[in-house]
């Protein structure tokens, strides 16, 4: 049996009664089924965060993935820092061979098959052990010294201007002192200044 007019009708209540109580039941059955299917809509959305949240669970674990990806940064800062440090000790091991005299041409041959591993640098950015390094230098890669050999300039013989050059033994023999002296002058080469 429902909540109907007749049955209204039925408990003695005038008309005017009858539709305001049917009024008044009518707004609250209204406001109830719009709560009803605004519980609906809620529930179903909880079903999905639900779904959601054990797909998430189920899937990846986040405290594993950022401790990966942090473990990964950590070692590419690493190698970052190991790359620069190796190549300060190349340019300080460039500059070390350079200065014992190890040809240009031959430096990059050098560098390519040398072992940078065990060679460090020290406080002042030259590489540690440097004396043991410049023995071994001269030891191993002396064929690739260069050598610097000076060369005096060339100088060619005088010109000569045609005239007759005299011995000593003529000079000496001419009487004329002022005729002497201007010989003398002419093969001034022949006395040593």
């Amino acid at each position: 049996m429902g909540f109907t007019r007749s049955f209204l009708k039925a408990t003695g209540l005038s008309d005017e009664q009858v539709s305001a109580v049917m009024e008044e039941h009518t707004a609250v059955t209204d406001a109830l089924k719009k709560q009803r299917d605004d519980y609906k809509v809620e529930a179903e959305k909880a079903a999905d965060l639900q779904k959601q949240l054990e797909g998430l669970q189920g899937g990846e674990n986040w405290q594993e993935k950022y401790e990966k990806e942090h473990n990964a940064f950590e070692d590419f800062k690493k190698q970052t820092a190991n790359e620069a440090e190796a190549a300060k000790v190349k340019a300080a091991y460039r500059k070390l061979l350079s200065g014992e005299g190890i040809s240009e041409k031959r430096l990059d041959t050098i560098l390519k098959v040398t072992d940078f591993s065990k060679m460090k640098l020290d406080k002042d950015g030259n590489l540690a052990d440097a004396d043991e390094l410049r023995k071994a230098i001269n030891s191993e890669w002396s064929e690739f010294k260069t050598t610097v050999t000076e060369k005096g300039a060339v100088v060619e013989r005088p010109p000569q201007t045609g005239k007759a050059t005299k011995t000593k033994e003529e000079i000496f023999a001419i009487k004329d002192t002022a005729q002497r002296q201007k010989a003398i002058a002419e093969n001034h080469e022949l006395f040593g200044f």
